[in-house]
C-alpha cells in the first residue's frame, strides 16, 4: 500500500508537535485551512482519527501519538542527514556524549593515542549524566552505561562495568570479603553524582538510598575519605591498582555482569569514516 503524501504527513507532524493548526501553519508558511485539509486528507487515507478537538485545542488519539512520534523522529533524522551532507565531513568534529566518570577515568587518559594515529579527526566530548537524544543533539556517538537496550539505536558493548567495593584496613579489620548483608551495616562514601556506581550497587542487592553514607563533592575527596577508613567505596577496578597494591585499600566484593557495562550507541545509519575509525580504536583499547 502506498504511503500517504509527504505534505500531509508533514502537516500532521507539525500540528501534533506544536499543538494546533495555527502554529503548524506558521512554521510551514501555509494557511490554517491548508494544514487542516492536509490532516483531514491523511485521516481519510489511513481510515483513523488522529486528532480530536478538546475545548479550543487539539488532542492526539493513541494512533495519532504513535504516528506523530515516528514522524518527528524521522523528520529529525532527515534534517540531521541533510545538514551533515551540506556541511561535509572535512573538519567537522565527532560529537560524543558520555558519562563524566567514563570521560575522565577511561577515555581522556587514552585519547592521546587515538590522536597520535589519527590527527586528522577532531573530537568534541560532551560529558553529561543525562541520556540525550542523539538525533536532536546531533551526536555521532554515545557511550552509555546499561544493558544495551535503547529503542531505535544500535548498541555494541565496549567494556563491562567491573566495579569493586573497597575499604581501608582501619574499617575492615581482618575481613577480606563481604556479602551484601554485611556491607549494608557499614558506612559508605559516595561521590556526588555517582549514578553509575549506585546503579551497580542495586544490581548486587544493595539499596544506595538506604545506606549510611557520606557524599563528597569530588572523586579525589571520596577516595581520600575511603583511604582514611570513613566508609566503603565503589570504583572501577582498573582505577584502583596503586591503592590495592600498596594495601591502602582492600577489595572486599566484586561482580561482573557480562551484559552490564559501557556501550557504544549510535543511530542506525551508516557511520561516516571518522566515526568508523574512532569506534575501531575504542574496540582495540577496550581489548587492551
Amino acid at each position: 500500500m502506498p504511503l500517504p503524501s509527504l505534505t500531509s504527513l508533514r502537516a500532521f507532524e507539525a500540528a501534533a508537535r506544536l499543538g494546533g493548526f495555527s502554529a503548524a501553519s506558521r512554521e510551514l508558511n501555509v494557511t490554517h485551512a491548508a494544514v487542516a485539509q492536509q490532516v483531514r486528507s491523511l485521516e481519510a487515507s489511513l481510515g483513523v482519527t488522529l486528532l480530536e478537538r478538546m475545548g479550543r485545542g487539539l488532542v492526539l488519539t493513541p494512533e495519532g501519538e504513535r504516528l506523530a512520534a515516528a514522524l518527528t523522529a524521522g523528520f529529525e533524522a532527515i534534517s540531521t542527514a541533510v545538514d551533515e551532507v551540506r556541511a561535509g565531513e572535512d573538519g567537522r568534529p565527532l560529537q560524543v556524549t558520555l558519562t563524566p566518570a567514563f570521560a575522565s577515568q577511561w577515555l581522556v587518559p587514552r585519547l592521546g593515542r587515538f590522536w597520535a594515529r589519527h590527527p586528522e579527526v577532531p573530537i568534541s566530548l560532551h560529558p553529561d549524566r543525562q541520556v540525550v537524544d542523539l538525533a536532536r543533539a546531533r551526536m555521532d556517538l554515545a557511550i552509555r552505561l546499561g544493558e544495551g537496550q535503547w529503542a531505535g539505536l544500535d548498541a555494541e558493548l565496549l567494556v563491562p562495568a567491573a566495579y569493586t567495593v573497597v575499604g581501608a584496613p582501619a574499617l575492615l579489620g581482618e575481613r577480606t570479603a563481604l556479602e551484601a548483608a554485611e556491607m549494608a551495616t557499614l558506612p559508605w562514601i559516595f561521590e556526588q553524582g555517582s549514578h553509575e556506581e549506585r546503579a551497580w550497587l542495586r544490581r548486587i542487592g544493595l539499596d544506595p538510598d538506604g545506606l549510611q553514607a557520606t557524599t563528597m563533592p569530588t572523586e579525589e575527596l571520596a577516595l581520600s575519605a575511603a583511604r582514611a577508613g570513613y566508609g566503603l567505596y565503589v570504583e572501577l577496578l582498573a582505577l584502583l591498582g596503586d591503592d590495592l597494591a600498596s594495601g591502602r585499600l582492600r577489595a572486599v566484593h566484586a561482580a561482573t555482569d557480562p551484559r552490564f557495562g559501557f556501550w557504544m550507541v549510535r543511530r542506525p545509519v551508516p557511520p561516516r569514516p571518522a566515526l568508523r575509525r574512532f569506534m575501531r580504536w575504542l574496540r582495540e583499547e577496550a581489548k587492551g
